[in-house]
This record gives structure tokens, C-alpha cells and sequence, in this order.
């Protein structure tokens, strides 16, 4: 009996329109790498509910005739190539004639099209592959297309969308690489009837001021070089304005966004001693080659490329960027881990207060002092019962071995029973701090070394799930507030966030267009660079929701956490390490950090009497 057989068109369409259209974002890339080829000097992005029921690209380009817009949706139909050598020419941002298909599959679709000098244009309307209306009308030179309803007839599809916010976010992205490849294009984006984005003509420089902000002006500078084979040019970040997040590198090969982390490296690697560890520069890059030394036709994405001389690539991009920061006398810092504030020759009249100070004065703080693990046992309260049980807990199994297995898995730790032991130890012996990173406290059976950052993360980030939940917190209110001027996605990603962290004790408000002023910050935040924290926190907020699934509230309370925790390079007193500890091992879960970092290992007498052995 024969099971072979040819699937129908439809499905085989819906297949194929998963590997090409993912999300709305990825039509917002199509329609307009589309309105690009078309030589559109104008192109307007409308968006509504994220993309998932309305995404429309409007340009002034060449326009199609009756018969192209017709064949424009059939699958493989397109004017950028006509023989397979062109494959190995290509300068068009789209080439398979996939895009419009698989569109038209799992979308309800509408064009709109006149060519110029045409009195009359087209109208195409288009519902899961079925044509359903085709006749002239009156449109304006050029195309819109608007899709409605993405994935309408794939139900399963649509229920895998994210949040509105990590869609746009995504959106977002994809407008900003095309605008930022072609800065002599005029762009508008508008998000729900309103405009995000109204970018002008211009140069390179002035196109990612006005997506990224006029701060941006003095941070960046240009990298230029040049040879017969390759030509790199376009700008980098000063070191001082690295972020802990990557989200700001791009690199476009051919004026086509690419992502490599061999070619990231490159730019890494000319960093070196320029920046703190587990930061990422600011860089804009363009690649200028001979198209038939590359290979771009290995997804449909597009977004992956193969070079026939990768080593030559690296190494130019490298050089070129090391040669842009040398030109400009950027020389590497001497010590990043030092804090900004501490001046141990005195040249500051005011030291700040320590992150104990500043935590102390808290209500929440206050009453952690009275739950601190007492000298002798008396009724204990649901904190103190918490503490003592993950105290106990972390030292009852008589483990000796180092934390190297799954996260799943619970840690093994030293064996420890009684609270008066724990007690009794960790008063004999402070705890010490190695490296201005780790903390080390004894134990009877041995030490464990704890994460100072890892272990306030999960201390932040139990407390702000908890103040969720109840009333307006605490504020600080500032002397003189300051302003803080946001690019349009962060600028609507803090609008969505804002009543949430105002709550938490912020004071924060919009203040005009992307702009908002900082009045104020929970007490038990260390003040300093505020706009700084901001800025970190939306940073973080944006980097969670696109890696993780969690919900509103835990991506609020884990990015808060992140970005206002204490730091690696941060010197702590003995009282600081020791409240850090009791804060610790008083949360539900005193393992693992927000992230799933380990917030402390353990190592027991016998496992270091074993390392001095002489085998």
C-alpha cells in the first residue's frame, strides 16, 4: 500500500511560513527590506497590539503593476534574481520570494499598489492563500501592505507569541537595524497610534543619535578602515559607557544585519583592559565586501553568513577598532574595580554611607535586626525559624563536595545542627572578604565562600516579590531631581513598568516626549548615579523578559534585583558581610541567586586535608 503522498499546498505553505515568518517581527522585516528594494525614499511602520493584529508598511517606492502584485504572493516569485549565478551576487536585502507567501498563508492580507505615472493602482485582498478580492483603486505612488491577524489558522502558533512587551521589543529591534542601514531613508514607526519613532535623512552618526538619544553624541567614535578586499567603518562606544547587557552591537555586512559572535569577539578582544569584566561596548558596524566571498543564503532569516576568509575578517574588524579607540586617546583604566566614591588619600570632604547605613534605615532592615539569630534560644518568629532552618539545613548532610553539579540538583553542605554552634563560630570567627568579591565564613566542619552579588540578588530579589504584593513603599525623596532622556523602546518599556516601580518607593514621572524625572528612590537603595540604575534596570527588564518566561511582576522584581544589588569590586565591613549573611540564609531559597548563580559553595576539613596531599 502506498503512504507517500504530496501534502496540499496550504499546509505545505503554513510549513514553509514557519521557518520565515516567526513572529510579527520577522514580517516587519520583510515588508520593509521589501520597500527598500523597491527604492522607497519614505517608509512608514504602523504596528497595533504588538504586531499580532496589525502590522502595515507604507512606502513611496517604484510601485507594481497588476500583474506583479498578483504574482508578487506566488511561492519563489521574484525580480531579484534570474539565474543561479546571481546567487553569488546579491546586493538586495530579499532574494528567496518566500516572504510575501508565507505571509499570505497564516495572515489576512491587503495591498495596495501604483506604479509611478500610473493613474490607476491595485488592490489585492488575500486570507490564508485565497484570493478574495482583486480590483483597481485609488492608492498614493508606491506599496502598503497591511497583514491583520497573524497567524489567524495556526492557533498554536499564535498561543507561542510572548507578551506585547517582548513582541514590540522585537519589533523594535528589527525597525532599528533597517533604519540604522540606511540612514538616508526617512522612517516613522507608530506603536497604537502613537509615533515612536520619526527619523530624518541624514548621515550614519546623526541616525543613531535619533534612535538612541543625543546622549549618544559624545560617546561614540568613528572606526574607518580600508583595503582592497574589505572595507569596516562606522562607530564604536568609549569604554566608560559599556553596559552589563549586549544588547546594543550590531554589525551589517553589505548594509545586511548579521549576527556572529566570532566577529563580536573581534570587537571584544579590542577592549581588552579597556573595560570591567562581564561588560559589553556600544558599536555600529559595517562590513563593505565582494558578495562572492560571502555566502548569505544559509537560512531564511538571512541573519547568518558565511565568509570564504573568516581569519581575515576577524582580524581586519579587530584592527580597525583598536585603531579607532588608539586615534582618539582612549587608553585603558587603571583599576575598574575601584569605586567612583572611595578616595583612600581623602580628596573627597564627604564619604557616602555604606550599603549597611543605607539599609539599616529601612523598616524592613529595622526589623531584620531583631530577627538576627540570638545568642540563646527564646521564642523564635517566622523569620528567625526561616533562617535558622536554611542555616541548619545548608550544614545537616555532612557533603564535602564543591557545588559543580546541575542547578536542579540541592546543594550539599557541612554538617551543623545546633543553632548555638552556627551562632557560636560565626561570632568567634568573622566573616572575611577575598577580592572585594567573595566572603568567606567558618564553619565547624569547614568554610563556605559566598557570592557577595549573587547572595543580595536573592536577598532583593524576596524582598521586592514581597512589597509587590503589599502597599506604597518608602520613598527617598531627592534634593534635586534629575532628568533622564530614554530612546523611544526604553522610553515605553519604563511607561509600561512605571506605576509598578513607583510602588516599590521610586519617583519616578514622564516628563515629555522619552524624557522623565527622577524624584525619588526606595530607601534601601544606594544613592548615587540614579539615571545610571534606570537605565540598568529597563537594561536587565528587557534582556529577562526575552530569555526567560516569567511573569510581570518576577521580571520587575529579578531586574530590580540585578541592578540594584551590590556589586563584585564593592568593599564590605565585617557588620555588612555578617548582615549579609544573617539576609541570606533568612530567604525561602538562600542557594541560588535570581539567575540560578549559586549564591555560596562549601568546602569541608576533609576535602582540604585531602588537597595537600602528596600523591
Amino acid at each position: 500500500m502506498d503512504i507517500i503522498r504530496l501534502l496540499p499546498d496550504s499546509i505545505a505553505n503554513q510549513i514553509a511560513a514557519g521557518q520565515v515568518i516567526q513572529r510579527p517581527a520577522s514580517a516587519v522585516k520583510e515588508l520593509m527590506e521589501n520597500a527598500i528594494d523597491a527604492g522607497a525614499s519614505h517608509i512608514k511602520l504602523v504596528v497595533k497590539t504588538a504586531g499580532k493584529n496589525l502590522v502595515q508598511v507604507i512606502d513611496n517606492g517604484c510601485g507594481m503593476s497588476e500583474t506583479d502584485a498578483r504574482m508578487s504572493f506566488e511561492k519563489h516569485a521574484t525580480s531579484k534574481i534570474r539565474a543561479a549565478e546571481d546567487l553569488f551576487n546579491i546586493r538586495t536585502m530579499g532574494f528567496r520570494g518566500e516572504a510575501l507567501a508565507s505571509i499570505a498563508a497564516i495572515a489576512q492580507v491587503e495591498l495596495k499598489t501604483r506604479q509611478t505615472g500610473e493613474q490607476l493602482g491595485t488592490c489585492i485582498e488575500i486570507e490564508g492563500m485565497k484570493v478574495l478580492k482583486q480590483e483597481p483603486c485609488q492608492t498614493p505612488e508606491g506599496t502598503s501592505i497591511a497583514i491583520k491577524n497573524l497567524f489567524f489558522n495556526v492557533p498554536a502558533r499564535r498561543n507561542f507569541l510572548k507578551s506585547d512587551t517582548v513582541e514590540l521589543k522585537n519589533i523594535i529591534d528589527e525597525f532599528q537595524r533597517i533604519a540604522m542601514a540606511h540612514p538616508k531613508i526617512a522612517f516613522q514607526l507608530f506603536n497604537n497610534d502613537n509615533e515612536m519613532y520619526h527619523l530624518k535623512p541624514g548621515n550614519l552618526k546623526q541616525r543613531i543619535v535619533s534612535i538612541f538619544g543625543d546622549n549618544y553624541a559624545g560617546k561614540i567614535v568613528p572606526v574607518e578602515e580600508k583595503s582592497y578586499a574589505l572595507h569596516v567603518y562606522g562607530f564604536v562606544g568609549k569604554p566608560e559607557f559599556s553596559k552589563k547587557t549586549r544588547g546594543e552591537q550590531f554589525i551589517f555586512v553589505n548594509n545586511r544585519y548579521i549576527k556572529s559572535a566570532y566577529l563580536n569577539h573581534a570587537v571584544s578582544r579590542a577592549y581588552q583592559q579597556m573595560m570591567p569584566k562581564e561588560s559589553f561596548p556600544f558599536f555600529v558596524l559595517f562590513l563593505d565586501i565582494d558578495p562572492v566571498k560571502i555566502d548569505i543564503n544559509v537560512h531564511p532569516a538571512k541573519h547568518e553568513i558565511k565568509f570564504e576568509d573568516e581569519k581575515l575578517v576577524y582580524t581586519f574588524v579587530n584592527l580597525g577598532v583598536k585603531h579607532a579607540l588608539g586615534a582618539h586617546s582612549i587608553s585603558p583604566t587603571i583599576d575598574f574595580d575601584q569605586e567612583d566614591h572611595l578616595n583612600k588619600n581623602g580628596g573627597f570632604d564627604q564619604t557616602p554611607r555604606t550599603w549597611l547605613e543605607i539599609t539599616q534605615n529601612t523598616i524592613e532592615t529595622k526589623e531584620a535586626k531583631k530577627f538576627a539569630p540570638p545568642s540563646s534560644f527564646k521564642p523564635l518568629s517566622q523569620r528567625e525559624e526561616n533562617n535558622l532552618k536554611n542555616w541548619e539545613k545548608a550544614f545537616d548532610t555532612g557533603g564535602s563536595e564543591q557545588l559543580t553539579t546541575s542547578r536542579q540538583e540541592e546543594p550539599h553542605h557541612i554538617q551543623m545542627a545546633q543553632h548555638n554552634e552556627v551562632e557560636g563560630i560565626r561570632e568567634a570567627v568573622p566573616p572575611h572578604q577575598v577580592q572585594r568579591r567573595f566572603i568567606i565564613s567558618q564553619i565547624k566542619s569547614g568554610f563556605i565562600l559566598i557570592d557577595q552579588q549573587a547572595a543580595h540578588e536573592r536577598i532583593m530579589y524576596e524582598r521586592y516579590l514581597k512589597l509587590l504584593e503589599k502597599s506604597k513603599h518608602e520613598t527617598q525623596r531627592q534634593l534635586f531631581p534629575q532628568s533622564i532622556e530614554l530612546n523611544a523602546a526604553d522610553a515605553q518599556i519604563l511607561l509600561q513598568i512605571l506605576p509598578d516601580i513607583n510602588n516599590l518607593g521610586f519617583d519616578v514621572q514622564e516628563f515629555g516626549k522619552n524624557t522623565f524625572i527622577i524624584h525619588g528612590f526606595p530607601a534601601d537603595i544606594i544613592q548615587g548615579d540614579e539615571k545610571k540604575m534606570v537605565e540598568e534596570l529597563i537594561e536587565q527588564y528587557k534582556m529577562n523578559a526575552s530569555v526567560t518566561r516569567l511573569t510581570k511582576r518576577e521580571n520587575l522584581a529579578k531586574s530590580l534585583s540585578q541592578s540594584s544589588s551590590i556589586k563584585a569590586g564593592k568593599t564590605l565591613s565585617v557588620d555588612e558581610m555578617k548582615t549579609l549573611i544573617d539576609e541570606l540564609f533568612a530567604c525561602e531559597n538562600p542557594y541560588t541567586a535570581p539567575n540560578g548563580k549559586f549564591t555560596f559553595i562549601s568546602f569541608s576539613n576533609d576535602e582540604l586535608e585531602k588537597r595537600f596531599e602528596n600523591k
